[in-house]
């Protein structure tokens, strides 16, 4: 538990490229999942298919990740289903951006 705990303090340091919120708050976290070896398992998505800044956003959440200590390896899984929508941000992201 501690380890995911340290897991979304890390995402939290993660900005979408284009909105100027942390990937966890965003809501693009859909599951982390950690097993018995502490792999960690991100299953998240984008605000939009076709951003073209993916590339970096997947690298900067892997990189996040596997500095978390206690992580021995990271896999990511992308998925758009469901697809994003402004209904998985947190109160704060909501707030920071003006939405509440």
């Amino acid at each position: 538990m501690n380890l995911e705990h340290d897991i979304v303090r890390a995402l939290r340091q993660v900005y979408d490229p284009e909105i100027p919120v942390n990937v966890y708050d965003l809501g693009l976290i859909y599951a982390i999942d950690v097993d018995a070896d502490c792999k960690a398992t991100i299953t998240m998505t984008l605000t939009a298919p076709n951003c073209p800044l993916v590339d970096q956003l997947l690298q900067d959440v892997y990189d996040a990740v596997r500095d978390v200590p206690g992580v021995a390896d990271v896999g990511l899984n992308l998925t758009f289903d469901p697809p994003w929508d402004r209904s998985r941000m947190s109160e704060e992201a909501l707030l920071e951006l003006g939405f509440l």
